[in-house]
């Protein structure tokens, strides 16, 4: 079994990077899911996927992986736009502005 040791990236809602520092450690999924026939249910036998753990830093998650003996691939996360400056709601309305606001 190969798990998955990356940095989640910032959710599309969000605008605030606060579990973006974590890393995690992810187990991939070894049965197919199954639908339920009387309820139409995606289910399987399978706990294992659903387990997800953080941690504070990528050594810390390598270090677990090697103790545990899993076998691990490392996700490099991307490095963010160097161009976005961080604005205010009242700069929507500023006089400075390159195109006029309107609504």
């Amino acid at each position: 079994m190969r798990v998955r040791i990356y940095q989640p990236a910032r959710n599309a809602m969000q605008s605030g990077t606060a579990r973006m520092k974590n890393w995690v450690l992810d187990f991939p999924a070894a049965d197919a899911r199954e639908i339920d026939p009387l309820m139409g249910w995606t289910s399987s036998d399978d706990t294992q996927s659903q387990v997800r753990l953080r941690f504070e830093t990528r050594k810390e998650a390598e270090d677990y992986a090697k103790a545990k003996g899993l076998d691990y691939e490392v996700i490099e996360p991307r490095a963010r736009a160097a161009n976005i400056r961080a604005r205010g709601y009242g700069e929507n309305f500023a006089t400075d502005r390159r195109a006029p606001w309107t609504h």
